[in-house]
């Protein structure tokens, strides 16, 4: 079987450092126009090159999302984008539209096309249609089963490259064609402007009693009726090698660099073990567990996934407490603080291709050598003696229970 490739997510550019450095075969990210993740970081036409270059250089491909509904005012910008994007040798372009689609072939010739999960391809005449248009990928539709997948591999051209979602937050609507957000917000999620209002709780109001709210159940669960839960197919990923799968996406390019960092990780060391035939360690495994995110399950791939309506909270366990960005040969390491700890507390370590192992944090130095105990904001660097296998962008965490 082909292993696929690991897909992730990079909004900004912390995010994309710790992407190709904790294992990603290709990532995908945005410039600040036509991406669906308006709230990402994304990139500026000066950064986009860098970005480029950065990934390139650890042997990481680029795709770039040109995946909003654009409108006859906006047009007359898009060669320009996607000229820019062929010149600074983006590999990829995730579209959703078919006018994109077509110009990205006139003004990104040296761009391969995607079709994004937006188009909701679901069968195999569209996947091939698409394919014979000139696409050389299509993201499908999060809710087909493996069965359909592996129907649409043996029924497309073998050079069709398909790509499915395996972890990540998923859509109550299909494909993420929703108008919730539109209607009750003003915010457009077509355009990249979601505020998810299918987390929220509702209650129901009668016409002549105002303020009175009476509460909904869908069961005695409680009243979170659209909150849809987190997908991971960790566990699974023989399954999706099996259904002839060529490329694995994380989502999350609005979620933080640590998650980025941990996901990809993950996937990348289960992933080596399941395609080698080792054995999983566990501890890699479990790496899924120690980042912000919903209730687990597998989407649609086996069935219906169901809702979880309980609360739309996050399963918050671990704290990011610092990045390492530069170590000695001796272990002596710089650090760049993100939330408060102290010496003597039990922290944890993970990095790129390194196993997460707990200590108890060692004295800290400030910046001007000056030895403390707790370190805090706004003293934002700071040095300690670590372990010699720790090295830059390594991370250190501690567990604080923040779901509530």
């Amino acid at each position: 079987m082909k292993k696929p490739e690991i897909l992730a997510p990079a909004g900004d550019a912390e995010k994309l450092n710790m992407a190709v450095r904790y294992g990603a075969d290709a990532v995908y990210l945005a410039g600040t126009s036509f991406g669906m993740r308006s709230f990402a970081g994304n990139f500026t036409d000066e950064a986009l090159p860098k970005a480029v270059a950065l990934a390139h250089s650890f042997g990481v491909k680029v795709h770039v999302t040109v995946n909003t509904l654009a409108r006859n005012n906006e047009i007359p910008a898009l060669p320009e984008h996607l000229e820019r994007l062929n010149d600074c040798g983006v590999d990829a372009l995730i579209i959703a539209d078919l006018g994109a689609f077509r110009l990205a072939e006139k003004y990104a010739p040296n761009c391969q096309r995607h079709i994004s999960t937006q188009v909701s391809v679901t069968n195999y005449e569209t996947a091939q249609a698409w394919f014979d248009l000139g696409a050389k990928r299509i993201v499908l539709a999060r809710e087909l089963s493996l069965d359909e997948i592996s129907e649409i591999r043996r029924r497309v051209s073998p050079e069709l490259e398909i790509e499915v979602f395996a972890h990540g937050a998923m859509c109550v609507s299909w494909s993420g064609r929703c108008l919730l957000s539109n209607y009750m917000t003003g915010r457009d999620s077509q355009r990249g402007q979601c505020a998810q209002p299918c987390r929220y709780q509702y209650a129901l109001v009668e016409e002549k009693r105002p303020g009175q709210y009476f509460p909904v159940f869908e069961d005695e669960k409680g009243t979170y009726i659209m909150n849809s839960r987190d997908m991971c197919m960790i566990d699974h990923l023989d399954d999706l090698m099996a259904a002839g799968v060529d490329c694995l996406k994380i989502e999350g390019r609005a979620k933080s660099a640590y998650y980025a960092a941990i996901v990809t990780g993950a996937y990348r060391h289960v992933l080596d073990a399941v395609a080698s035939g080792a054995p999983v360690d566990p501890d890699w495994r479990n790496e899924v567990e120690k980042v912000s995110h919903r209730h687990y399950s597998t989407g649609f791939f086996y069935g219906q996934p169901g809702q979880y309506y309980e609360d739309s909270r996050y399963i918050r366990e671990y704290q990011v407490a610092a990045i390492v960005t530069d170590c000695d040969e001796s272990g002596m390491a710089t650090l760049s603080l993100r939330n408060k700890f102290s010496t003597g507390e039990e922290i944890e370590i993970v990095g790129p291709d390194l196993k997460p192992f707990r200590i108890a944090a060692p004295v800290f130095y400030t910046a001007e050598g000056e030895e403390t105990q707790e370190m805090r904001t706004p003293q934002s660097v700071f040095r300690m003696q670590l372990p010699k296998r720790v090295t830059p962008y390594s991370i250190i965490r501690h567990k604080v229970d923040l779901s509530a």
